[in-house]
């Protein structure tokens, strides 16, 4: 079990990422690519898919990830790959030699590697090249959807924060996670104690890495908890989504499966129904309807373990007639 230990300090600083960071999604990614297939067996077609498509200019990033030990120098934030690589590349020499000598210990190293230990920068240079090449491949193709459903995580985590408090909205982020005083516990995580000690914490979600938490703890830096989203799979290429119908805007503007949960609420449903009705994910029913909610066009009331969803009157004037040929 994952124990974090929060004082008053750290429970003053904890904060929601507002944005999703590129490398850091990357890096989540890649590792559900490479983990076994037991850990995520949901993203079996997604990760052959990947595992088929890196290109070889991507191979440097296997290198620096020997049997799933990262250096520590990788873990950064940015907004952009380009702010996250110049964080990289700002690390001092001493910890990138320090970081690569407990990575490999005493084994054999790459010549890429061996340079990059004495700061060269050609090795520098195929670190980027790599990450640049997984990012396009992996990544660019859905990185506007993640930016979505990032949006729909943080809004739907303010409104929790507001409506319910800080350790409702931090015990929503993962089934099972609770309070014990201010012992923040994670059953299904891996056995460790983390102790902020009054640094606080940063809270992003990732959309590719459906099993533990990841943890960036770096001090004298704020504790990072990368969670996994309440996504059962990963997102989609917009190519290989189902075509919307050119004659019903409302799936243009909202995406098909919302304006299909909409549609469906011609009387108030329950999560279960709706996920039965769309063939999703209980989960995943839940997060479009937050994101609905969010936005005004659905109202979510919870009667004993049922929580029921029924559509507002401007979601009622939306919906409207349904086009010609379109299915619910």
């Amino acid at each position: 079990m994952l124990r974090i230990h929060l004082t008053a300090d750290d429970l003053a600083r904890v904060r929601f990422a507002p944005r999703p960071a590129p490398l850091q999604e990357l890096h989540a990614a890649l590792a559900t690519a490479v983990a076994p297939l037991s850990s995520a067996p949901l993203f079996g077609h997604w990760r052959a898919r990947v595992l088929r498509s890196l290109p070889a200019a991507a191979d440097p990033l296997a290198d620096l990830v020997p049997g799933g030990r990262p250096p520590a120098f990788l873990d950064v934030l940015g907004d952009t790959l380009d702010e996250a690589f110049a964080r990289i590349r700002a690390t001092r020499p001493a910890v990138v030699r320090a970081e690569l000598e407990r990575v490999y210990g005493s084994g054999p190293a790459p010549r890429w590697i061996r340079g990059l230990h004495a700061g060269e920068e050609a090795s520098w240079r195929a670190v980027r090249r790599a990450q640049r090449a997984a990012y396009e491949t992996v990544l660019a193709p859905v990185w506007p959807l993640v930016q979505d459903l990032h949006r729909d995580a943080f809004a739907r985590h303010a409104l929790t924060v507001a409506e319910h408090g800080l350790a409702a909205a931090l015990t929503s982020l993962a089934p099972g996670t609770r309070f014990d005083g201010a012992v923040w516990e994670w059953p299904s995580a891996p056995d460790r104690d983390i102790r902020p000690a009054g640094r606080g914490l940063l809270l992003l979600p990732t959309f590719h890495h459906p099993s533990a938490p990841l943890l960036q703890d770096l001090p004298p830096h704020p504790l990072v908890l990368t969670y996994p989203s309440a996504s059962a799979l990963p997102p989609v290429p917009e190519q290989q989504q189902e075509q919307v119908n050119p004659d019903d805007p409302l799936a243009a503007a909202l995406g098909r499966t919302r304006a299909s949960l909409l549609r469906l609420l011609d009387e108030p449903l329950t999560t279960t129904q709706l996920a039965r009705a769309l063939r999703v994910s209980a989960a995943t029913a839940s997060e479009h309807a937050a994101a609905l909610r969010t936005a005004g066009l659905l109202t979510t009331t919870r009667t004993g373990r049922s929580v029921n969803h029924a559509r507002t009157a401007m979601a009622d004037l939306m919906t409207g007639p349904r086009p010609t040929g379109a299915k619910p």
